[in-house]
């Protein structure tokens, strides 16, 4: 335990970090990317942070066909002949493929790391989080999964003064969210869709989670911004978008929402999984589609961006 009362042994899985951001809340920002997700959102640009335990990752065009791989593998797991080049039902994640595959052609979605080797890296950018009012970011996958490291990470965050923001599908019990809260100063809180059927259908959880902990977070007094990923055939109509607004403008507390564009960034690493694109097909909204949206959320009485900010 440190001298704060921290567990900085306490481990979870992390599956990146990236440095310099400026889209996921105030100033310059380091992002710390949580492994693990409730909803399988068929859109999700991250597949390998749905699941919590760590995958590996087949990236064929970086693949130089040295065989090591096969050679390494105790488990017979590694196949030649398959697109993804894993046998996932046969694989122990040994990590011994990796080891020596120098292309980087397999690579392990997913480390085990403890609060203190988190805390570490993020002190390299301290100096950026100070001068440009920034801090850190939580995301994932859902980083209420890991709940209790991600308590410590949060708490960790604190104790060397950084200014926390946490991007949340809103899954989790009301209990975990209140014990959180006091450590947090920014909640970028997701609405999918207002109809709880359609919620169901498309992404496998209700919504009435996600409206209750946005009421509990409104309620608290931390600052929060809804964001409404907008996806074609799911949620982009002007009713549900109205809705929605109008329902974070009921909040009272929040005064912004952002809308956040279909693309189809992640779609290799579904390959790179040996999944397939669950949304093969669907077109990504226009600029003027976006625009359309942008002026119904501001006639409910909110501040709209679209993309974040």
């Amino acid at each position: 335990m440190s001298a704060y009362g921290l567990d900085l042994q306490a481990k979870g899985i992390v599956f990146d970090i990236q440095r310099f951001s400026v889209h996921d809340g105030p100033g310059i920002r380091t992002l710390v990317f949580l492994k693990g997700c409730p909803l399988r959102c068929p859109w999700c640009s991250n597949p390998e942070s749905q699941r919590l335990e760590r995958e590996i990752m087949f990236i064929a065009s970086n693949c130089i066909g040295c065989n090591k791989c096969l050679a390494v593998c105790p488990t017979g797991a590694i196949d030649l002949d398959l697109p993804s080049r894993v046998r996932r039902e046969k694989c122990n994640l040994c990590g011994k493929c990796i080891e020596v595959c120098y292309a980087a052609a397999l690579i392990m979605a997913g480390q085990e790391k403890t609060v203190e080797m988190i805390l570490d890296e993020l002190k390299k950018d301290n100096i950026y989080y100070r001068r440009s009012g920034g801090g850190i970011t939580f995301s994932g996958g859902e980083p209420f999964i890991q709940q209790d490291f991600f308590e410590q990470l949060l708490a960790g965050c604190k104790a060397n003064g950084w200014h926390t923001t946490i991007e949340t599908t809103g899954f989790t019990t009301k209990k975990v969210l209140k014990r959180v809260l006091p450590l947090v100063d920014l909640v970028l809180m997701d609405i999918k869709h207002m109809n709880d059927q359609k919620h169901k259908k498309y992404v496998g959880r209700s919504n009435k989670t996600v409206l209750r902990n946005a009421r509990l977070v409104a309620a608290s007094g931390v600052q929060m911004i809804v964001r409404v990923p907008v996806i074609p055939q799911f949620n982009n109509d002007l009713i549900n978008i109205r809705a929605t607004a109008n329902f974070a403008h009921s909040l009272g507390a929040v005064k912004e929402l952002h809308l956040l564009p279909y693309h189809r960034l992640g779609q290799k690493k579904y390959g790179y999984l040996g999944r397939k694109y669950p949304f093969e097909g669907i077109t990504p909204p226009t600029r003027s589609d976006m625009n359309r949206l942008k002026t119904v959320v501001e006639s409910c009485g909110l501040r709209c961006s679209v993309g974040g900010a």
